[in-house]
């Protein structure tokens, strides 16, 4: 016996419908969802783009030069440009999910959604804020 099954004459088939391969198209959930699952790409292409720069940096003043000429050039400037955009659409997705993802019991008690999900966007704030501050060098 070779291990693969023997269907006979009177065997029965699996009911199967036919899925489109563009069945994300139906519904607008079905397309935020596949946009969210899309943004991971260009929160990779963020990480590689954050280590190349480290790796620019730490090999000196000349290769760090090159990587910001090359940072500039139109092609790049849109991709990051993308990419921040999905970056935004999957943290404000996430923040919405946290509270389906992290229960928090306080005294026996449930802490409400709007809670676990405005301190996610009050930190954000928060390291926004801390972030221009410093760069801004104020």
């Amino acid at each position: 016996m070779t291990g693969r099954p023997v269907y006979t004459e009177y065997h029965p088939r699996w009911i199967r419908t036919r899925m489109s391969t563009y069945w994300w198209l139906q519904r607008w959930s079905y397309l935020w969802f596949i946009l969210r699952e899309l943004s991971s790409l260009f929160v990779g292409w963020f990480a590689v783009y954050l280590l190349l720069l480290v790796r620019a940096v730490s090999l000196g003043e000349s290769r760090y030069r090159d990587f910001m000429e090359w940072s500039a050039g139109p092609a790049v400037l849109a991709l990051n440009l993308v990419s921040l955009s999905f970056i935004v659409y999957h943290a404000i997705t996430w923040f919405n999910l946290a509270p389906k993802a992290m229960v928090l019991h306080v005294g026996g008690r449930r802490v409400p959604d709007a809670v676990i999900a405005g301190s996610n966007y009050l930190a954000w704030a928060l390291s926004s804020a801390l972030m221009v501050w410093v760069l801004l060098g104020e």
